[in-house]
């Protein structure tokens, strides 16, 4: 079987959309090997890929290939996230600050609580 990168890269859910994958590739944000390739690169067992996207750095080894895009629960077995720890947690510390006065994104609109105590923190101000 033979599977595009970009392909590949939206059926395992690194991307939400085949564009997303390719523009991402395009971009030179995918590398093989320490070097760019193309969308049009076939995928092999055992290739590794730095790929960086919006959320986070990963760096994957191909363990199988998929063509269709699956629940993520079955995308996870085609490959493996060799992602140092470090870049992880880096990323996780820079995107939130406790004291930044920031909703975390997708919380929604604070309750009557939280508006509340906030107002006692700004009032100590």
């Amino acid at each position: 079987m033979k599977v595009r990168l970009d392909k590949y890269l939206w059926a395992i859910r690194i991307f939400k959309t085949r564009t997303q994958a390719a523009t991402a590739i395009d971009a030179g944000k995918v590398k093989w090997g320490g070097a760019d390739v193309k969308a049009s690169r076939i995928v092999s067992v055992g290739d590794s890929y730095e790929i960086k996207t919006e959320a986070r750095k990963w760096v994957i080894e191909v363990t199988a290939l998929l063509e269709n895009r699956v629940q993520y629960s079955e995308a996870i077995l085609h490959y493996i996230d060799l992602t140092p720890v470090e870049l992880i947690d880096a990323k996780q510390k820079s995107s939130f600050s406790e004291n930044s006065g920031k909703r975390l994104s997708k919380q929604g609109r604070p309750t009557k609580k939280n508006r509340r105590e906030l107002g006692e923190i700004l009032d100590d101000l």
